[in-house]
């Protein structure tokens, strides 16, 4: 599975979002200047995660878009769902099955078909532990990591 560039902007957007005070709200202007995403692109991007519930948005002096959940409580999937639609690995998998593959006349034998659908629950099961919250502590641990690194060239 590979995530697109709206998935990937939205999720640097949402991190961004969640590492503000809590109840700040931050211009789209800002939050695309600061993630080096473009404006109208993110426009889009929040406005569909506003639609799915992700995030709040006011008008306004103080306005702007601000986390509608904890960090905590936004996962990863809920935001590849929300931009994406569901994902999967192999084309007889997309829209609960219904496409046929034309090799296999019986899907529940077909190899390819069982081992993509393990995949595809196993990557599921890690993006809908994962959340906000979890993306920015591995941000700022790495982050910590890295500057404890002592560079000895000359």
């Amino acid at each position: 599975m590979l995530i697109s560039k709206k998935t990937e902007y939205a999720l640097k957007a949402l991190c961004h979002l969640a590492q503000q005070p809590d109840n700040s709200s931050i211009l789209i202007a800002d939050l695309a200047q600061a993630n080096n995403i473009p404006k109208k692109f993110l426009e889009f991007i929040l406005l569909s995660l506003r639609k799915g519930g992700v995030l709040q948005s006011r008008i306004g002096k103080g306005g702007g878009y601000r986390l509608a959940q904890k960090p905590a409580q936004v996962t990863i999937l809920s935001v590849i769902r929300i931009l994406e639609g569901d994902f999967t690995e192999v084309h007889c998998m997309n829209d609960g099955g219904q496409n046929q593959c034309r090799e296999v006349n019986d899907q529940a034998c077909c190899g390819i078909h069982l081992v993509m659908k393990d995949v595809k629950q196993s990557i599921a099961a890690v993006l809908e532990t994962a959340t906000l919250a979890d993306m920015i502590e591995k941000i700022e641990h790495e982050s910590r990591r890295k500057s404890e690194i002592i560079d000895y060239c000359i």
